[in-house]
């Protein structure tokens, strides 16, 4: 597996500092531009961890769905920690890692994952998720969040279009698109109780936001974001000429998506809860510098900013 070598490039971005910010978003009228970063970062003459068709797929549609990537067992030891964490957070209402349903105290989210659970923390290393990180992005690679996402049956609710990349540049100084998300399914996620829906090709394109950023924004964007969503006009132009992927998927696959790729998911008004975990990787040589907006950086839990090591892959989950 090829990695960057250049222990300058890797370390050059300064955390005190601010860098050029080359995404520009909340910052006047909505605008769609070609996206300058580079999709997959490891040489063409490498050899990836996945077949190759599966890279060429993410590079062109911005995912791809890994399914079968974990055993029985495993995958029933993940679901025992999930229920369990849930379980905590719910008798712990005040945690700042756990955000609940707007208007419910069902747990619709728990952050920080590696930090928290042993289960959690050698699945975030595993090679299969950590191996694949490194050879997209060919670098070494950490942690910039991680989390459970629920979806209980009835009350649910939806996450709307968004781009991560958008929030996590404006709002945590993320300099450039060198990073990705990987959610291993916990749950079936069928065709009816909110599974992800992702637009392809739309990784390609920056799509700069309205509005700007409200002070403790994550407060109330974790629960429904209203600020750093596209326009419609924006998502109707992008729908119509590339559609819709709606991923669904057994307990154990894996969705690998770009850190652009715009995506969400529905409401959940049946009986079948859903459960994902999320890790994002980012490129070591991508770390977070100042945000580019106004607010001061956003908690630990949300964006990895201290004590920032690269991850070593192996097979020991």
């Amino acid at each position: 597996m090829a990695l960057m070598n250049n222990t300058a490039s890797r370390h050059s971005i300064d955390q005190s500092h601010a860098v050029e910010d080359t995404y520009p978003s909340r910052k006047g009228l909505s605008s769609i531009t070609d996206r300058q970063d580079p999709v997959i970062y490891a040489p063409q003459n490498s050899t990836p961890p996945i077949d190759l068709s599966q890279i060429e797929q993410f590079e062109q549609q911005g995912f791809i769905v890994l399914d079968n990537i974990f055993s029985s067992a495993e995958i029933e030891a993940l679901q025992d920690e999930s229920a369990r964490l849930r379980s905590t957070a719910s008798n712990d209402e005040q945690s700042e890692k756990a955000y609940t349903e707007p208007g419910h105290h069902e747990v619709r989210s728990i952050f920080s994952l590696h930090e928290n659970s042993t289960i959690f923390k050698k699945l975030m290393m595993d090679e299969r998720l950590a191996g694949l990180a490194r050879y997209i992005l060919n670098d070494q690679v950490y942690i910039h969040q991680s989390r459970l996402n629920y979806k209980p049956g009835f009350i649910g609710k939806e996450f709307f279009w968004h781009s991560d990349f958008e929030t996590w540049h404006v709002e945590d100084g993320m300099p450039n698109m060198r990073a990705l998300s990987m959610s291993v399914t916990l749950t079936e996620n069928h065709a009816h109780n909110g599974p992800l829906m992702l637009i392809p090709g739309s990784h390609k394109k920056f799509i700069a936001c309205e509005g700007k950023t409200p002070r403790q924004h994550h407060l109330a964007s974790l629960k429904k974001q209203e600020y750093g969503v596209p326009s419609n006009e924006h998502l109707s132009m992008l729908v119509e000429k590339q559609g819709i992927t709606t991923v669904t998927s057994k307990p154990g696959s894996v969705i690998v998506f770009d850190c652009n790729t715009l995506h969400g998911s529905n409401g959940n008004i049946t009986p079948h809860p859903r459960a994902n975990v999320f890790f994002v990787y980012n490129a070591l040589s991508n770390k977070v510098a100042k945000p580019f907006c106004e607010q001061p950086p956003r908690p630990e839990y949300l964006c990895a900013r201290s004590n920032i090591k690269p991850l070593t892959p192996s097979r020991s989950f």
